[in-house]
């Protein structure tokens, strides 16, 4: 088996999470989704709302992010040992976009942060 490099296996981690939120959460996916899910309304505490079940079990995979994510990971991580030099090049780009991401959740979580408690403040 190939040696893998720790940047490279730290690449690989953020390249299966940016793809997992690709497939999992993101809008520009949701047509791959929208066949395997329908809209189910549920009653809480607050009131109706509506909520997405899976039709299939294929549904429930692209629903789940602990499933899709070891499914993501298992085609990079397999991708990258078959044929390295190709899929390094969307492991890169995914990768960084995977690495941007959370920073920018963490960025923007703090930023949300800092207007709570100057709200706060002005508040006193």
């Amino acid at each position: 088996m190939k040696d893998i490099s720790w940047m490279t296996y730290i690449m690989l981690i953020l390249a299966s999470y940016r793809l997992t939120h690709l497939i999992v959460f993101d809008k520009i996916t949701e047509f791959i989704r929208k066949p395997f899910v329908k809209k189910v309304k549920v009653e809480t505490d607050d009131g109706v709302k509506t909520k997405e079940v899976p039709t299939s079990m294929f549904g429930y995979l692209l629903k789940c992010y602990w499933c899709a994510g070891v499914w993501s990971a298992v085609l990079l991580g397999g991708a990258y040992l078959l044929f390295p030099r190709i899929t390094f090049v969307v492991i890169l780009i995914l990768s960084i976009a995977g690495g941007q991401s959370i920073i920018e959740t963490f960025v923007g979580v703090n930023i949300k942060k800092v207007d709570y408690y100057s709200e706060l403040k002005k508040k006193d």
